[in-house]
């Protein structure tokens, strides 16, 4: 989530201060709109939200919706309010609400995206690939770059379910005489990926185990083919704007909101799902975030030749 929150700052031509906020009880335990006493709320360890205030507040997930109504009031009205995602609160009380079209949000103040946001771009998983040539330029190709999340509690992705996914995907890169590079996440279960790890069996490839430099965007440039676990938007986000093929990994379980995302890029050609086979769909490389930038800056009427 913070990641979006910088690509965007990024492609604005600013540089924000940043506040990481957890809260404590009753307000951990209530939607934002029934937040008592908003400011009170952060955790001993929260960053301080107090003056000099601010002329924009970026914000993203349900914590920071309420705390920045509330900092705004606390300013006087000052801030101009841009949020990320739905912030299950009443649109109008934003000045922007960014958000994916999956999340359905209508609204005169609403910027609709295809993708989450991010701050990969194509020129930052080039001169990453060009870094990790020594480690995976050997490789067999065609490369297969997996990217592996965790389990939530809509997705499952156990040992069982690890197992099974690198059986498959040793499967198909054997059928192309290619190999595996796999990164996993901080999500990965452990366990989830020894049995992954394990099912690759002899393949040749290359497995960042979460020791030393991740070569996750290393994998981006370099790779020839994307398999993402369906549990994560970023991660599917972030591969599409590569132009390489890109296909998702089912796992047991079920999403509404993360199946509609998937659905409305498989039915536009943008994206496959995995079905023990590699193809060559590829397109053109998907990266919204400079058009969301110009927008915004458009909304808060800021002249973009000051920011460029």
């Amino acid at each position: 989530m913070e990641t979006q929150l910088l690509g965007l700052a990024q492609a604005l031509g600013v540089v924000p201060v940043v506040k990481r906020v957890t809260v404590r009880r009753p307000w951990d335990w209530l939607p934002g709109r029934l937040w008592p006493w908003p400011l009170a709320a952060p955790r001993a360890g929260s960053d301080p939200l107090q003056p000099p205030w601010p002329d924009v507040v970026l914000s993203t997930g349900n914590v920071a919706a309420p705390l920045a109504v509330a900092l705004r009031r606390a300013a006087g009205g000052r801030p101009r309010l841009v949020h990320i995602q739905n912030p299950k609160l009443p649109l109008a009380w934003f000045d922007v609400v960014i958000a994916p079209r999956h999340d359905r949000l209508r609204g005169a103040n609403v910027i609709e995206t295809r993708l989450g946001l991010h701050r990969v771009t194509a020129a930052r998983a080039a001169a990453a690939a060009a870094a990790w040539q020594d480690r995976l330029g050997h490789l067999p190709r065609p490369l297969v770059a997996v990217l592996l999340g965790g389990g939530n509690g809509r997705y499952r992705f156990d040992a069982a379910v690890g197992a099974a996914l690198g059986q498959a995907v040793a499967a198909a890169a054997r059928s192309v005489g290619g190999s595996v590079a796999v990164t996993a996440s901080r999500r990965t279960d452990a366990a989830a990926w020894r049995a992954f790890a394990a099912a690759l069996g002899p393949a040749p490839g290359f497995l960042w185990d979460g020791r030393g430099d991740n070569p996750y965007l290393a994998l981006l440039g370099e790779a020839d083919h994307v398999l993402v676990t369906a549990d994560s938007v970023s991660m599917i986000s972030e591969a599409l704007v590569t132009g390489r093929p890109v296909q998702v990994l089912g796992l047991p379980g079920h999403s509404r909101r993360l199946g509609r995302f998937v659905d409305g890029l498989v039915a536009e050609g943008a994206l496959r799902r995995f079905d023990g086979r590699l193809d060559g769909h590829g397109g053109a490389p998907i990266d919204e975030l400079p058009q969301v930038a110009a927008a915004l800056r458009r909304r808060l009427g800021w002249p973009a030749a000051e920011l460029d």
